[in-house]
């Protein structure tokens, strides 16, 4: 295997930190790498936003040592054409799509980038779960056409992880055209989630832990329910303020 292959390989969610610092260097360098991610038309509908705060990355960004903030972002674009007297208005589903993915392309080469170098990472869907306007206020975030999308915390690993988390291929990849999974294939899923040298589902501990009898029951009814309708609400009506959403 090449050294890239590697090196996604063994991308590995970190949630534990040590204090040793990023260098101005590396960080530069999760940077750069993380812009020649592929986006629409040479246009990056993307802003990052680097985090040192001690504060904000206890609070947002699991202690790690770096943060940072992934958004789509038109308002260069907007500023861009409204100098040369162009019009341009990404009020629409369509942008937004396309915003998101030039984002989220940009912050997955950014995580392989610092595993590259070493650096350990995690995405954290931290900023959906306070309040988006006090994330708005905190960043200091255009209220129109810029939304934040996730989060990259970065740092070193004070342990590292005893195993990669598995990977699911049934279902998952097709050839030539969908094909929704049989009663056999799901049966299939169900044992290697329930498969502990596979690393997709839940421990014994965490089983008995969570009272549970599998990963799903857990998923099902505790992970995914009840879910908090007021957050929901207020991620419509940021991207609604912001005018991706039309009211």
């Amino acid at each position: 295997m090449n050294e890239t292959l590697k090196t996604i390989h063994n991308l590995k969610s970190i949630r534990e930190f040590s204090d040793k610092e990023i260098s101005k260097e590396d960080l530069e360098k999760i940077l750069n790498a993380s812009i020649q991610a592929a986006c629409a038309s040479a246009r990056q509908n993307y802003s990052i936003i680097v985090v040192e705060d001690e504060e904000i990355l206890k609070k947002l960004f699991y202690r790690a040592n770096k943060g940072l903030l992934f958004c789509i972002d038109y308002t260069r674009i907007i500023d861009t054409a409204k100098y040369l007297k162009y019009e341009f208005c990404p009020d629409n589903i369509q942008e937004f799509i396309t915003g998101s993915t030039d984002t989220i392309l940009a912050a997955q080469t950014a995580a392989i980038a610092a595993k590259a170098l070493g650096i350990g990472s995690l995405f954290t869907n931290s900023v959906h779960r306070a309040p988006l306007p006090e994330i708005y206020e905190l960043f200091n975030l255009p209220q129109e056409f810029c939304f934040p999308s996730v989060a990259l915390c970065l740092g070193y690993a004070k342990k590292e992880p005893a195993e990669k988390r598995g990977r699911l291929t049934t279902g998952v990849i097709h050839y030539h055209k969908h094909k929704r999974v049989s009663s056999e294939e799901i049966d299939s899923i169900i044992e290697e989630y329930a498969d502990e040298k596979k690393n997709l589902g839940m421990t014994a501990e965490q089983l008995t832990k969570y009272g549970v009898k599998d990963y799903f029951e857990f998923f099902f009814t505790k992970w995914t329910r009840p879910r908090n309708p007021e957050r929901i609400e207020d991620l419509y009506n940021t991207l609604t303020k912001a005018k991706f959403f039309r009211s």
